[in-house]
């Protein structure tokens, strides 16, 4: 893949990392509303939990397309 390619890939997977994190914060919610379930946890912990895995895998692969220039000076004699 070009670099160039690879930087637009690249930004839009942490464009996508910021809205995730957002996504995650349970501003939606109203207080004192009772929490459905989903899986045994309240339905803003299951939400936040896939955006943190989500996360997780976005990040992974922002890191796969990040090119680090090999440095011959830090390289141990």
């Amino acid at each position: 893949m070009p670099a160039v390619r690879r930087a637009s890939v690249r930004r839009w997977l942490l464009v996508a990392i910021g809205l995730l994190y957002a996504l995650s914060i349970p501003w939606y919610r109203r207080g004192g509303e009772a929490p459905d379930l989903v899986f045994g946890v309240p339905d803003w912990v299951a939400v936040a939990t896939a955006c943190y895995v989500a996360v997780a895998v976005l990040n992974a692969l922002a890191w796969q397309l990040t090119d680090i220039p090999e440095d011959p000076e830090r390289d141990p004699p």
